[in-house]
């Protein structure tokens, strides 16, 4: 019984394994799927522990381990192998050279929003900073769904850049994100809940890229609603 969520927990750093080697062979459809069945096994390996009354200080430390694979590697490995694939513009110095290592900033900001998790005490009812796993679809969403505009002339390296360091940036912030847990049903108490699953539901149109659409949804509602808030 001890064993069972470890072993969903290994689940999750298996897949996160495979979506590094197929991002590194540019597989990006077999990546994605990958990290989804990872975050798959991430959601039910706590749930696991708990029902069976094993939770363990090993699954926590064994789960951020999986979790720096399959959410912080994993999509490393993705924009890595982007970079090789976008357009460079016509700079001085090259660009192409070094500039796709860059994409490992991502697993370093992965990495210390997980160690931040694991100790904030703040983050039980919300998150601080986007989750790892979210950060992880987000990426994994629009490179499958906007592929063909990423490595057009229309976006470049320095663009892609610049993208990624702000969702570094959106990691480690110290912005409360939404926590879709329901204590109740009340308008109250869950506006800002309702109005983005309400926000999700034309999003869903957009087809592969609809969960990047839904992440950038997710982090605008966040952001608002102190504002949306103070207003009512």
């Amino acid at each position: 019984m001890f064993n069972i969520p470890n072993t969903l927990t290994c689940c999750n750093l298996v897949c996160g394994c495979m979506a590094t080697g197929c991002a590194f062979y540019g597989q990006y459809q077999y990546a994605v799927l990958m990290i989804v069945c990872g975050a798959v096994f991430d959601f039910f390996d706590g749930m696991v522990a708990r029902a069976l009354g094993v939770s363990s200080n090993i699954g926590k430390e064994l789960d951020s381990l999986a979790d720096i694979v399959t959410f912080g590697v994993a999509p490393s490995a993705i924009l890595f192998y982007l970079f090789h694939e976008v357009h460079y513009p016509d700079l001085n110095f090259e660009l192409k050279t070094f500039l796709p290592y860059t994409a490992f900033l991502m697993a370093a900001f992965s990495a210390l929003r997980l160690a931040k998790f694991n100790l904030d005490e703040r983050q039980h009812q919300q998150f601080i900073g986007l989750p790892t796993p979210a950060n992880a679809l987000f990426w994994g969403s629009l490179v499958l769904g906007e592929h063909a505009f990423l490595v057009s002339q229309k976006f470049n390296a320095v663009f892609l850049f610049l993208f990624m360091l702000l969702f570094c940036m959106l990691l480690v912030c110290e912005v409360p994100m939404l926590a879709l847990k329901f204590k109740n049903l009340s308008w109250a108490d869950n506006k800002q809940r309702y109005i983005f699953l309400a926000g999700c539901l034309p999003l869903l149109l957009l087809g592969t890229s609809s969960l990047a659409a839904i992440i950038i949804w997710y982090v605008a509602v966040s952001v608002a609603f102190p504002k949306m808030q103070k207003a009512g």
